[in-house]
């Protein structure tokens, strides 16, 4: 029965327009209150699943690639990777992959490196005829 409140009170609150996050917490704390759980454990699973030292350093490394950007390391090291494999066919998607790899070498972050690398070579790229459409990831015969 427990579970039928979770989920009826979830889709009721979806539906009239509630966040996401706010009504996975509404529907989460009725529960536990019909189940007769503490509210105070339901708190404590709050805060614990917040304080993951994962989600702190997203922001971290966010902020890693904007101070490459900004300090014009950034640059610097898409300079190198375009003089490295920017010569073939697609150099400029190769370049792209190169940066990635040495980007995460230096920041050991992926979402550092995609914060940087839309600022300096998403522009680039849509210059050199880039489609800004998603390719399919599966060919079809």
């Amino acid at each position: 029965m427990g579970l039928l409140v979770l989920l009826g009170l979830f889709a009721i609150c979806v539906v009239i327009g509630l966040p996401i996050a706010f009504a996975l917490g509404i529907s989460a704390l009725a529960a536990f209150a019909f189940e007769g759980l503490p509210l105070m454990i339901g708190f404590q699973r709050i805060v614990s699943g917040i304080n993951v030292f994962s989600l702190m350093a997203i922001p971290f490394f966010i902020f890693a690639g904007e101070l490459m950007f900004h300090g014009g390391i950034a640059i610097r090291l898409v300079r190198f990777a375009s003089a490295a494999v920017g010569a073939v066919r697609g150099g400029l998607g190769i370049v792209n992959v190169f940066s990635s790899m040495l980007f995460g070498g230096i920041s050991g972050s992926a979402v550092a490196d995609a914060s940087m690398e839309a600022r300096v070579l998403g522009p680039s790229m849509i210059r050199q005829g880039y489609s800004l459409k998603r390719l399919p990831t599966v060919v079809e015969a």
